[in-house]
């Protein structure tokens, strides 16, 4: 293989895109910014400003894993009721795609409205990068495991905890289901399942210390 062949090889390894994200958010400056951040993390970003140029956008690109979504959008940018109307549409379409809910709204309502209506996770404003960065790995984590499961002909995760308990406990249970799944899929090979969820050896291991898993009790 030539230099010229190898050199455009590594060029398109580093280019390809880790997942199409949907950033749904009505202020201009703060979506590019957002928009660039995730484009340098090599993320395929489509934007939109409203509820109907959002759900077009996700009904125009089945990829779309992951939506980052402001629940305050004109015309009634002071309330939470066009971002909880586009979960509940993409809810009502059966779109396959994770939420992640952004915003400066009342925050401990807000949230609980959005997890109640299917929300993958909430952060409040000013979040910084790298808390949307870890939440958008966590969502396309769980997106293409179900996407997985779905092609096998089974239904996605289930969570039982309620919201109630707190946005941390229906997350963590959430993250406690799927790694035990995935390591019972593998015999509990640790390194085959940290390739299946695209993560270091290490994080499982951190996992099944902090959820107590081990092979006696799964």
């Amino acid at each position: 293989m030539s230099e010229t062949t190898l050199n455009n090889a590594e060029s398109t390894i580093h280019t390809e895109t880790r997942g199409k994200i949907l950033l749904v958010e009505d202020d201009l400056a703060l979506r590019k910014m957002l928009f660039n951040s995730l484009e340098m993390q090599n993320f395929d970003v489509t934007e939109a400003d409203n509820r109907q140029s959002a759900i077009e956008a996700l009904k125009a690109n089945s990829e779309i894993g992951v939506v980052i979504l402001d629940l305050g959008l004109p015309p009634m940018e002071h309330t939470t009721d066009e971002g909880l109307a586009i979960i509940r549409d993409i809810g009502t379409e059966l779109l396959a795609v994770k939420i992640i809910v952004l915003t400066g709204q009342d925050e401990e309502l807000s949230a609980l409205d959005a997890i109640r209506e299917g929300a993958f996770d909430f952060l409040s404003k000013p979040a910084s990068f790298e808390d949307i960065l870890l939440s958008v790995n966590r969502a396309f984590l769980f997106h293409n495991k179900e996407m997985v499961m779905s092609a096998d002909g089974m239904t996605r995760l289930q969570v039982n905890t309620k919201t109630s308990d707190g946005l941390k406990a229906v997350r963590e249970e959430a993250e406690e289901k799927l790694v035990r799944q995935v390591l019972k899929d593998t015999g509990f090979n640790v390194y085959q399942s940290a390739k299946k969820l695209g993560i270091k050896r290490e994080s499982i291991y951190y996992f099944m210390k902090k959820f107590g898993i081990t092979r006696d009790n799964d």
